[in-house]
């Protein structure tokens, strides 16, 4: 496997990056439809003996959960120096405690030692916000952030999904103190919602931020688990969030595209919509949800999946712009 730097950071990761999002208590609080540790570990050796380094977790998948699991199995298939581990901070951890979500210090210190403690690891070596938090000032979120830097607890701090305007205003905050400015951009980005283009990838571009956009395959619903007529898989019948960003007529198009150019190449149309996300410059690295192992290797597979122009420009031709998602 070939490895790629993280924007302008020395660090080398895989060009596919295994979320482990999937990965907690079947039925529990934030994602009903994962699947449990035993059936988990697969998917780390079979990530690990292929290649991937890199691995994304986040605190409030089921309330820390993904954390365990993830922190477990690499101590099992991994050095710890191998691997580049990334986690998140903001989104609620429970339901209701006053400051159990946000980006106050007090939140961002007190998850940061309790993601450590899940994932038996002594640091992080991206820790990334997972939402802008309206009720806390930027000057104390990006204080916090830099002394868990300090401290040695981070290696490395990113961001995900928001307005571009925000993102290069808080990398410019951060120069400006001296403070180590956010590496990476995780936003939403797959064949069935490109309004990242209009702003957000030619700022990271051109500020040599690493992108690692998540939702490659636009929730499973480009790989087909969502069929116009027959049966939804569990996540896909299940996932609100997915029902509610596709399944539109022009959502089904470009899916009828991807399906072509994936029977003239013989290849899966998961395959086909991971190798147009690979085919962007500015994407550093995108993440791999699996719950069946079989969707991990056709993930792996889609490295060597290569399209032509022309095929590029069928697949985007569907696309009109849409109502901007993801980001709270």
């Amino acid at each position: 496997m070939d490895y790629v730097r993280l924007g302008k950071t020395g660090l080398k990761v895989s060009p596919l990056c295994l979320g482990c999002m999937s990965f907690g208590t079947p039925g529990g609080p934030t994602h009903p439809w994962v699947i449990p540790e035993d059936e988990a570990q697969p998917f780390f050796r079979k990530a690990v003996e292929s290649g991937i380094n890199f691995f994304d977790t986040a605190n409030h998948y089921n309330f820390g959960d993904s954390e365990k699991i993830t922190g477990k199995a690499l101590k099992t298939y991994a050095r710890r120096d191998e691997i580049v581990v990334a986690t998140k901070v903001g989104l609620r951890m429970s339901d209701g405690r006053p400051n159990d979500r946000g980006l106050s210090r007090k939140h961002i210190f007190d998850q940061v030692d309790q993601s450590l403690d899940r994932l038996g690891m002594d640091y992080i070596d991206l820790l990334y916000i997972h939402r802008l938090d309206p009720d806390t000032e930027h000057e104390e979120m990006l204080a916090a952030l830099e002394a868990v830097i300090q401290a040695g607890k981070v290696r490395y701090v990113a961001a995900s999904s928001m307005w571009a305007w925000q993102f290069a205003k808080l990398r410019e905050m951060q120069k400006a103190r001296g403070y180590q400015p956010f590496v990476a951009m995780q936003n939403f980005y797959n064949l069935a919602y490109r309004e990242e283009e209009r702003e957000m990838m030619p700022y990271c571009a051109s500020e040599g931020v690493g992108v690692v956009p998540w939702s490659p395959i636009a929730r499973g619903f480009l790989a087909g688990n969502r069929p116009k007529e027959g049966q939804a898989t569990n996540r896909a019948a299940t996932d609100k969030m997915a029902q509610g960003y596709f399944g539109s007529a022009q959502d089904y198009a470009i899916l009828g595209r991807v399906e072509k150019v994936a029977a003239k190449l013989g290849v899966k149309p998961a395959q086909v919509a991971y190798a147009w996300v690979l085919s962007k410059s500015y994407v550093t690295s995108p993440i791999v949800g699996a719950t069946k192992i079989g969707q991990l290797e056709e993930a792996i597979g889609a490295l060597d999946v290569k399209l032509d122009a022309a095929s590029i420009r069928l697949l985007e031709g569907a696309y009109k712009p849409r109502e901007v998602a993801g980001h709270s």
